[in-house]
């Protein structure tokens, strides 16, 4: 895994590699629009979005892939079927190309996210 030093989001997306760079951006913006209430933050090296100091989203430039955490295991499950066919760990989409970022499925978990809080994982 990647882990950043940098100090704030900004910081982190200037570090990020310019092909990397406007998808990056792009989930940020999805973020700080879908996520009302949510506190951005760095944490484990990665943009972090807290609800009342709990993690429940990242996203993370890897090595090999972009990586979005949804941390929500209800919301997992409500997507079980859009999720499907993803590259899909435990709770990371992996994003092998900047192309492949599904923009509005990442939306639609921002939403089911922020529509109420739940337990995460």
């Amino acid at each position: 895994m990647v882990r950043s030093e940098a100090a704030d989001v900004d910081e982190y997306l200037a570090e990020v590699p310019e092909d990397r760079r406007e998808v990056m951006r792009g989930l940020r913006q999805l973020c700080r629009a879908e996520l009302a209430g949510f506190e951005e933050v760095m944490a484990f090296g990665m943009p972090v979005y807290e609800r009342d100091g709990t993690a429940e989203i990242a996203f993370a430039n890897q090595k090999r892939y972009i990586s979005f955490s949804l941390m929500r295991g209800d919301v997992r499950q409500a997507f079980e079927g859009r999720l499907a066919d993803q590259d899909m760990g435990k709770g990371c989409l992996r994003f092998r190309r900047t192309g492949a970022v599904d923009f509005g499925l990442v939306r639609d978990l921002l939403r089911a996210t922020a529509e109420s809080p739940g337990a995460v994982c």
